[in-house]
């Protein structure tokens, strides 16, 4: 006999978009875990600060944000040893993961060291994606259409082979990159059919065209592109 591990995703900031089963996982969680920068507030956990129980136990797995691999990879490893001692114990355990668990959420690293081993249950979470393309008011697809869905880091040129045929973009993880993307954007030809959206759902959400758009863009941007029509239309 083991306990079980749930995977859960909070959404992208508003605690109302929270789903019924996550609540009810939360409120009765006997150890609830999180990933969170070194020394930082996890965002995942701030999410649902107000309902986690005052007696739970916490496991903040600490990752660090570097360009490396390893030293998260030994976050991942550390973090699964916590959980997997709870696991044994009999203890379900819940893992809190900002937007959904398994759409670039940090629970797959923790998904990938436990599953073998132990019973494992993820409950998907409003995506960063559906809440800015809401927050924008933006249709990502109808009928036939296709979304692509590309992370801001890629290099110019692999960002520009993915844009060649695609229909709807949603380009992630903008941050710091975000003069280069609009540039790159305007010589595609795009810029015009880019929207932008910083920190969707939260009190502090800002959507405006993309040449509208700060220098210095947060983490939690992204920028939606529509070929086919023009976004503010």
């Amino acid at each position: 006999m083991s306990g079980t591990l749930y995977g859960i995703g909070v959404g992208p900031g508003d605690p109302e978009l929270l789903t019924l089963k996550a609540l009810r996982l939360i409120e009765q969680a006997e150890v609830v875990a999180y990933p969170c920068l070194p020394g930082a507030e996890s965002f995942a956990r701030s999410v649902v600060a107000a309902v986690i129980p005052a007696e739970a136990r916490e496991i903040a797995i600490e990752v660090p944000m570097t360009s490396a691999r390893e030293p998260a990879q030994a976050a991942y490893d550390a973090g699964a040893a916590r959980i997997g001692a709870e696991l044994e114990a009999e203890r379900d355990v819940v893992c809190l993961c900002e937007g959904d668990p398994l759409f670039y959420g940090s629970f797959m690293y923790l998904h990938a060291r436990l599953a073998s081993r132990f019973e494992v249950v993820v409950v998907p979470g409003v995506t960063s994606l559906t809440a800015c393309a809401a927050a924008a008011g933006r249709p990502l697809v109808a009928r036939n259409e296709a979304l692509t869905v590309l992370p801001g880091p890629l290099s110019d040129e692999e960002m520009r082979r993915r844009l060649e045929g695609a229909e709807t973009v949603a380009i992630m993880k903008v941050g710091r990159h975000l003069p280069r993307l609009r540039a790159l954007l305007a010589g595609e030809g795009l810029a015009d059919k880019a929207v932008y959206v910083e920190r969707a759902t939260l009190g502090v959400e800002r959507v405006c065209p993309l040449g509208a758009a700060p220098d210095e863009a947060p983490y939690f941007s992204m920028v939606l592109v529509t070929k086919g029509a023009d976004p503010w239309l």
